[in-house]
């Protein structure tokens, strides 16, 4: 039988097979307590193991078909009646990324991104505008905060969004399992939330960083001003801020309009997938409102290099700081977009499931998969071949799959999962048609 440091060292013993493992067993070890029997905490493993395979989908059928179950059942009920709290496992996940990346000047990134939906059942789904498809489609959106330090950035927590059109139907919240106290929230309003959540839990952070959307809303800055955390928060190029007090508050494309060509600096941004990210940039003390006067205040202006593109951030500190501290802050700001691109590569936008418990289950789940490769890679950046570049997150996900996750099982399993698919397909067709009024099989034509 092939073991884990035999298909390592075929790899050119360059891969610590048996130290990812262990890594994995770590990071399951912190929500394992969280399962009561034995039974459950089996099976979440097992689904976390799916997870970061090869199959096709993150369904629970393929995820049950790897684990070497005979049906999807045990992964449903580990989904929807097994009894565990998505919350408390939640805060062992942020345990988890605190102990092995926490760094005192970490950021703290807020995001939603949207996923597609058929149909109308799924907790959460409407028409609404999503980046993902680049217009208004049936999606359910998320709210997320990412962690971003040194070591790797990777999800602490996380909030499905609830139109009004959910909200003010409570039969249709009842249907999907919402619970009777979960009024109507803006999406403003659940990142408040998660960074509350964070802060008061005593996550290690410097700084705050949002797109315009969030960084537009004042009550949001002066939670991160009480909790004493920097923020770097993109706003409209049509926000007005107080540079000078006798002039008032002004937009601030017309204040980057009229800075002098030695006001602008060129800094890099961060790495990019091509190199150092250049851009200009400019800053202006600014004045803030009466009740915000603790602190330095400033705009933050980027200037495109290529186009002249103009970009504007909101930014306060407690102390001074540089510019290029602040242009560091913004810069990372992308690194939560890169944490969704790698989370739906291991499911995070395959939630199959329509209910509100099951979602939160499945998505805290996904969060701990991504937290554990996340911790991989930052061990790994400290150990590669000075020849190669440092083994990437996507590189990890596919090793691991290879080396640890994927599992050989014997034919008649397979032909087995075979059968039980068509024939739960075949009931489905009956069931269909005959809602429909139509029978199975149609008459040939004549």
């Amino acid at each position: 039988m092939e073991t884990i440091e035999y298909r390592a060292a075929a790899a050119g013993h360059s891969v610590d097979a048996a130290g990812w493992l262990a890594e994995f067993d770590t990071g399951f070890a912190a929500i394992a307590g969280r399962f009561g029997r034995v039974e459950p905490r089996r099976q979440a493993r097992a689904f976390l193991l799916g997870l970061l395979s090869d199959v096709d989908s993150r369904s629970c059928w393929q995820l049950a078909e790897q684990a070497g179950d005979g049906s999807p059942h045990a992964m449903q009920r580990l989904l929807g009646e097994a009894v565990w709290d998505a919350d408390t496992v939640r805060d062992d996940v942020r345990g988890y990324v605190v102990d092995a990346l926490g760094d005192p000047g970490a950021v703290l990134i807020l995001d939603d991104t949207g996923d597609l939906k058929k149909g109308s059942h799924t907790i959460g789904t409407q028409r609404h505008y999503t980046g993902t498809a680049g217009r208004i489609e049936n999606a359910q959106i998320a709210v997320y905060l990412a962690y971003a330090a040194p070591g790797g950035s990777t999800l602490i927590d996380r909030e499905v969004y609830l139109p009004k059109a959910w909200t003010d139907d409570p039969g249709r919240c009842a249907t999907a399992g919402v619970p009777d106290d979960v009024p109507f929230a803006t999406k403003i309003t659940l990142a408040r939330r998660m960074l509350a959540r964070a802060l008061d839990a005593g996550v290690p952070a410097a700084w705050a960083t949002a797109d315009e959307f969030y960084g537009g809303d004042r009550h949001l800055r002066r939670d991160l001003q009480a909790h004493g955390v920097g923020y770097v928060l993109a706003v409209a190029k049509s926000h007005r801020v107080t540079a000078r007090p006798d002039l008032g508050p002004v937009r601030a494309d017309r204040l980057a309009a009229a800075l002098p060509t030695r006001a602008w600096n060129r800094l890099s941004a961060g790495p990019g997938s091509k190199g150092e990210r250049y851009y200009d940039w400019a800053w202006i003390t600014i004045t803030p409102p009466a009740d915000e006067t603790n602190g330095h205040h400033w705009l933050l202006i980027r200037r495109r290099i290529s186009d002249g593109e103009l970009a504007f951030y909101r930014c306060w500190s407690p102390h001074p700081v540089p510019l290029r501290a602040l242009v560091t802050v913004a810069g990372t700001r992308w690194n939560v977009e890169t944490c969704f691109q790698t989370g739906k590569r291991i499911g995070l936008d395959e939630p199959q499931v329509r209910r509100w418990d099951s979602w939160y289950r499945h998505t805290t789940l996904v969060m701990l998969a991504h937290a554990i490769l996340t911790v991989i890679a930052a061990h790994e950046r400290g150990n590669h071949d000075q020849a190669l570049i440092p083994l990437t997150f996507n590189e990890i996900r596919r090793l691991f799959a290879q080396l640890i996750a994927n599992t050989i099982h014997p034919i008649h399993h397979r032909l087995r999962w075979s059968w039980w698919r068509r024939q739960h397909q075949a009931r489905a067709r009956t069931s269909h048609y005959r809602r429909r009024g139509h029978t199975t099989h149609q008459p040939a034509s004549t």
